[in-house]
C-alpha cells in the first residue's frame, strides 16, 4: 500500500518497517502492526482509516495516493525532516556502511567513472548505492516539495 513511500523514506535515513515483512495471510495483521508500533515505539502509517482509526495518536491516515504528496503530509505534521542521507538500504532497512573499493569494482552496474562520488553498500542485500542522477532527482523533487 505505501511501498514507495516506505522506500523515500529509507533514502531519507528513517527506519522503516513495511507490513510487507510480515507473513501474507496474517488475519491479525493489523492488530500486530498496532502492537509493533506500540512495542517499537513507532508512528503507524496506513491508507486504512479503520486501521488509523484504532490506531490513534500512535497512527497517520495517508490521505494521497501520490507520493509527494505523502511526504508533504508527514513532513507538515513534523514527522519528517525531508532529505536525502543514504544511511539505510531501500530494500531491507539495514544500515548502510561505506563501500569498499572491491565492492565498487565487482558490481556491475556500478558507473564506469567513480571519481568523486562516495559509494555506500549494504551488508544484507550486498547492493550499491551511490548519489547519481536518481538521487540526484529525488534531491531536487523534495526541494521543490517543501519552501526553504
Amino acid at each position: 500500500m505505501l511501498g514507495t513511500l516506505t522506500r523515500y523514506l529509507r533514502f531519507m535515513g528513517y527506519d522503516t518497517m513495511s507490513a510487507n515483512s510480515l507473513s501474507r495471510g496474517n488475519t491479525r495483521e493489523d492488530t500486530l502492526l498496532l502492537e509493533i508500533a506500540t512495542r517499537d515505539d513507532r508512528i503507524l502509517l496506513t491508507r486504512d482509516r479503520e486501521l488509523a482509526r484504532r490506531g490513534g495518536a500512535r497512527a497517520v491516515c495517508i490521505a494521497s495516493e501520490d507520493i509527494m504528496e505523502q511526504v508533504r503530509q508527514i513532513a507538515d505534521l513534523g514527522l519528517i525532516e525531508p532529505g536525502i542521507r543514504m544511511t539505510r538500504c531501500s530494500i531491507c532497512n539495514a544500515r548502510l556502511r561505506p563501500a569498499t573499493a572491491r565492492e565498487i569494482r565487482e558490481t556491475r552496474y556500478a558507473p564506469g567513472s567513480t571519481g568523486g562520488r562516495e559509494f555506500f553498500w549494504c551488508p544484507t542485500c550486498r547492493k550499491l548505492y551511490w548519489m547519481g542522477s536518481h538521487g540526484d532527482n529525488l534531491k531536487r523533487r523534495l526541494k521543490e516539495l517543501l519552501p526553504p
